[in-house]
């Protein structure tokens, strides 16, 4: 006798586009090596602005989570080895001086004043919701990146993809 489906609509990855999605970064940056071939300032200066991207980009999702958390205190044991994780693909970026403030560190959620933070939303699903989105876009971000990156920051951006494709699946399929 096989078992109904499941009521609720599913949004987001499933596990298996999730296994999927590492092999493929993994296969894109296997194919490159450490050197290009093009000039080493170009591909020094464009790496670095990549990175620096690339850090700014995981500070404000820091404080993104930083405002969920100050906003719905509920989740914070859910939340905190998601938004610690978060510092640290910061701090291998490069950058991590925003990001280093602890969750209880954070500021009040009436603080809106960065353009990166956004209003929480009143309960705890539409704040998991709101927090997937901004994973999943910065993953598609990252993924798109690979092409053009050389090869270390390439397998960087691969794992952080990675691992923001696994926040968004614990965000949205988690034990909500």
């Amino acid at each position: 006798m096989p078992f109904p489906s499941s009521p609720r609509a599913r949004s987001g990855p499933r596990r298996r586009s999730l296994l999927a999605v590492a092999p493929a970064a993994l296969a894109l940056t296997g194919c490159t090596g450490g050197d290009s071939g093009g000039p080493a300032g170009e591909d020094s200066s464009a790496a670095d602005r990549a990175r620096a991207r690339a850090a700014r980009d995981s500070e404000g999702l820091v404080e993104r989570y930083d405002a969920v958390i100050a906003a719905r205190p509920g989740l914070a044991g859910r939340l905190g080895p998601l938004r610690e994780e978060v510092v640290r693909h910061a701090r291998a970026f490069g950058g991590g001086r925003k990001a280093s403030r602890s969750a209880s560190s954070s500021p009040s959620p009436s603080v809106t004043s960065s353009p990166s933070s956004a209003t929480v939303p009143g309960n705890d699903k539409d704040a998991l919701a709101g927090l997937a989105a901004a994973e999943r876009e910065l993953t598609d971000r990252r993924t798109k990146a690979l092409g053009g990156a050389p090869g270390e920051l390439a397998r960087l951006l691969a794992s952080v993809a990675a691992a923001g494709a696994a926040h968004v699946y614990l965000l949205t399929e988690g034990d909500a």
